[in-house]
């Protein structure tokens, strides 16, 4: 496949068009995966996410700035909310990484949530494969800040990065939601803010409280990215957590996991594609709907009839 042959030599625009090929579910776009599959699995994926307005589009970027010093390729997934117009990315994330489009190192992509209530899109995790295949280093996710729902980076990334910031009132909240659980590390950003103390302490008090054995403590850095302040020490933490997963094979028990809830994933949509397509739209089910409606039948029954039709169970 030329598409895939010039990407894994290095062309930019067949990246693109890979992706483009994926995120719209194109004829070939399985072909590409495909393709491109045995060539996956070396790059590292940084997961990035946090409270809405927490800084975290600025801080991505002087992070990526950073690893670029360090001489590293890097790909930045930046999902969005998807606009309810035309179902695409808002893009406010790019904006703000504007400088970096024009690094030869680097390359953006913009996605939308596409309705997924984890906050990424089903087809991230493909996009972060082809950039992995094209050869970049590092693989950044930044998320939409969407709360209760950014647990789902933790499928998807090797290190979390969870960005708080002081002062907007949520500080429990972000912690209540499930953050603290996904964290590898923490940064507190704006951190000239009143109530940085108050963050940092709330955070150390609730990783004392954690009932899991933990053989790596989250550490909490403070920047200020506006400024370039503490992204140093950041990065260092990011650095020392990859070592730990490398040195305690933490890492491929996190890969192993991830390929295993991916196929989980991959099985349960193509059932309910199948389901979709082919038994929604019959007259029988049509007629099942019916008897249930009129009480002649219960939903529990259809349900396992459809499922033993589908597996041929």
């Amino acid at each position: 496949m030329d598409l895939v042959k010039e990407l894994l030599n290095g062309s930019r625009l067949a990246l693109a068009r890979a992706i483009t090929a994926v995120e719209s579910e194109y004829d070939d776009a399985i072909d590409i995966m495909k393709a491109i599959y045995p060539k996956t699995g070396r790059a590292r994926i940084l997961g990035i996410t946090g409270a809405p307005g927490a800084g975290k589009s600025t801080l991505t970027d002087k992070v990526v700035k950073q690893y670029l010093q360090q001489g590293k390729k890097i790909g930045i997934v930046a999902v969005d909310p998807t606009s309810p117009f035309s179902g695409g990315a808002i893009l406010g994330d790019r904006i703000r990484m504007n400088d970096l489009t024009l690094n030869e190192n680097v390359f953006i992509r913009s996605m939308g949530t596409r309705g997924s209530l984890g906050g990424l899109s089903k087809k991230t995790s493909d996009v972060v494969k082809l950039m992995d295949a094209f050869g970049m280093d590092l693989v950044i996710i930044e998320t939409v800040g969407v709360g209760q729902s950014e647990v789902d980076i933790v499928k998807n990334a090797d290190s979390t990065l969870v960005v708080l910031v002081p002062g907007l009132g949520d500080d429990i909240q972000a912690i209540k939601a499930g953050i603290l659980e996904i964290g590898d590390v923490f940064a507190i950003n704006k951190a000239d803010r009143d109530g940085c103390d108050k963050l940092n302490v709330e955070i150390e008090m609730m990783l004392d409280l954690d009932s899991r054995e933990l053989k790596w403590r989250p550490p909490i850095k403070r920047t200020i990215a506006s400024k370039d302040v503490g992204v140093d020490e950041l990065v260092e933490a990011l650095d020392e957590h990859f070592e730990f997963l490398e040195d305690s094979e933490e890492l491929a028990v996190r890969r192993k996991d991830r390929t295993r809830d991916e196929i989980i994933a991959m099985i349960n949509e193509q059932i309910g594609r199948r389901v979709a397509n082919v038994v929604v739209n019959s007259d029988e089910f049509t007629n099942q709907v019916n008897a249930v409606n009129q009480r002649e039948n219960d939903p529990y029954t259809v349900v396992n009839k459809v499922l033993a039709d589908v597996l041929k169970i």
